[in-house]
């Protein structure tokens, strides 16, 4: 149990940091990609609305200007007051925010010489009319030319293809369109660098945590521990205090019996003791048997607990145990039918096995109506061998009285109700010797009234 709750600890403490990583580094990713996306299209935008160049065409025609007069002076182009209002304005020496979620690039004086693009125009019948390559080197034309029909057949407005992101313009009055792409192969390449080293780190963390979990984790499950291995010692040890009373409460019953039986005439008194002291013996008989089921359940649930475990025909100790509950069944009106296949074995504790069938048939017969049936059937599965055990129920039971069925002292209603007897201790001490076994055990219920408790050992 200890273990389990230790594992338990583990695996939620790195799923929570697991979801916390995703959330966090998933967040931070998408955010990097919408800001390439945005701020390609708000170029491409620009370019756009000036016909596939800046402003117009002005810085081209400015810097052929430049080439063919050396000797100019921007000063004699542009009138000083207008420079410095531009220089002002276009200014990005001085402090910048730290926190400035507006800032981009398409404000700097740079951003026409920083960007790579190029532009197709393309008349309605699919005919190239212009492309311009000017502002890129790594594109020819004719890869610009394909690039443009794949755009078109797209059917996308924008989107990218490879690394460039496209903008699909509007038909103009002859029914040309204009393509513009810009290469975002650097803006990219960030991102994809940053997303690659935000997992990386993220599975580091991830690592580093449930390093720490797993050491932490046995300081953390300590007072549980120690809790849960003083609970089983006080069972154990009240169990045995509680024997020796029993024992001679028991005894002293016998005793008076005895007494009352050798009196040669028996007053009123006398028959009525007789009865009180049937219902002290039956109690006893009671207290004894709980007794002895906390005992063993604690010793089961000892992790040091070792079983003789060999090579059992559980074929044949199905059929025993089966056969010694048919006198009992046919007692109160109820039949046991059994589908048990020969020759099937198992690796087990032969005592401890057979407690566990006996428990389950005990719980079948106990809790089935008269003139009800309890059907048995043993076979083999795919890594060892099941067994079902289905018993007529006088109500069909929720998922939640089959999923705590196997609790300590856990009982519905109809059976706290009823005169069957028991304790709700048997199936926790089957559930028990199915871990043990390293099985499985589960309860369910169907619509036609009727329980069944399969067992995989």
């Amino acid at each position: 149990m200890i273990r389990k709750l230790r594992i338990r600890l583990i695996l939620i403490s790195m799923a929570a940091v697991l979801l916390v990583l995703i959330i966090l580094i998933g967040g931070i990713n998408i955010s990097n990609y919408r800001q390439v996306v945005s701020e390609s299209d708000e170029i491409l935008d620009i370019l756009m609305e000036n016909g596939g160049v800046f402003g117009e065409n002005m810085l081209r025609a400015r810097e052929e200007f430049e080439r063919q007069n050396p000797d100019f002076d921007p000063d004699d182009f542009i009138p000083p007051e207008e420079m410095e209002e531009l220089f002002s304005r276009n200014d990005r020496s001085g402090p910048r925010a730290f926190m400035r979620f507006d800032e981009g690039r398409t404000d700097s004086p740079e951003l026409a010489y920083e960007t790579r693009y190029f532009s197709v125009l393309i008349a309605a019948d699919g005919t190239v009319l212009r492309t311009d390559t000017d502002r890129i080197s790594a594109v020819s034309k004719s890869i610009a030319n394909e690039y443009a029909s794949r755009a078109l057949r797209s059917k996308k407005n924008s989107g990218f293809i490879g690394d460039y992101r496209f903008l699909l313009g509007q038909q103009d009055d002859s029914g040309n369109r204009l393509v513009i792409f810009r290469d975002c192969g650097a803006s990219l390449a960030n991102f994809r660098n940053f997303r690659n080293i935000s997992i990386f780190v993220s599975l580091l963390c991830l690592l580093l945590v449930g390093v720490i979990v797993f050491f932490a984790s046995g300081h953390i499950v300590r007072p549980v521990a120690e809790s849960y291995e003083k609970q089983k010692r006080f069972i154990t040890d009240a169990g045995h205090e509680i024997k020796t009373p029993l024992a001679i409460i028991s005894a002293d019953v016998e005793v008076l019996e005895m007494e009352l039986a050798d009196t040669e005439t028996e007053s009123e008194e006398d028959a009525s003791g007789n009865e009180w002291l049937t219902d002290i013996k039956a109690q006893t008989k009671r207290l004894s048997e709980l007794t002895q089921d906390l005992i063993l359940l604690s010793k089961m649930e000892e992790s040091s607990t070792v079983l003789d475990m060999k090579d059992l025909n559980l074929s044949e100790i199905a059929r025993n145990q089966a056969g010694s509950f048919e006198a009992v069944a046919i007692a109160s009106d109820k039949s046991i039918t059994t589908k048990i296949d020969d020759d099937i074995h198992i690796q087990g504790d032969k005592k401890s096995i057979e407690s566990l069938l006996s428990i389950v048939l005990d719980n079948a017969v106990k809790y089935c109506p008269e003139c009800g049936s309890i059907d048995v059937l043993v076979t083999k599965s795919k890594k060892g061998a099941l067994i079902e055990i289905t018993n007529d129920t006088s109500e069909t039971l929720s998922p939640e009285d089959c999923k705590n069925m196997f609790a300590r002292f856990y009982r519905t209603d109809a059976s706290r109700n009823s005169t069957t007897g028991g304790h709700g201790i048997g199936l926790s001490i089957a559930k028990a010797i199915v871990d043990k076994h390293k099985g499985r055990i589960a309860a369910a219920s169907h619509a036609e009234k009727k329980l069944t408790v399969s067992i995989t050992l």
